[in-house]
């Protein structure tokens, strides 16, 4: 029995995710995949992408633990932790994961606000008089 583990990170969120053999179960956080991210459906379709493009959905399980940011970041971690999960479990499947996108950290953060501004680049409002 080959248990695997791997980290998947997006924005400010970091996804722990476990893979093991068996009949396709998911649990995120002591929680089934649609009661943690409930009536968002298109953010269940992209933590499960990695999973459907490899045929792999119905033969291993995952356990999850999520921590960070909101739910978009942290779905898209899963993803990212799953799609490594996968391939250290078959690393044949990196051949099938690596174009869609799925091996790579998506690096992009919220900038940070700067002094003397509104936002990250929003100016306050000019007054001519």
């Amino acid at each position: 029995m080959k248990k695997v583990y791997a980290t998947g990170r997006r924005k400010s969120s970091i996804a722990k995710v476990w893979l093991t053999p068996g009949n396709g179960s998911m649990s995120i956080n002591g929680l089934s995949l649609d009661a943690w991210l409930g009536g968002l459906e298109a953010k269940k379709l992209r933590v499960k992408q990695p999973l459907a493009l490899t045929k792999q959905d119905t033969s291993v399980n995952i356990v999850a633990t999520v921590l960070g940011g909101g739910f978009g970041g942290q779905a898209d971690a899963l993803r990212h932790g799953i799609s490594r999960a996968l391939v250290r479990f078959n690393p044949e499947l990196k051949a099938i994961l690596k174009p869609e996108g799925m091996m790579t950290r998506d690096s992009r953060v919220v900038e940070r606000k700067k002094p003397g501004k509104r936002k990250a680049r929003r100016s306050r409002q000019f007054s001519k008089r």
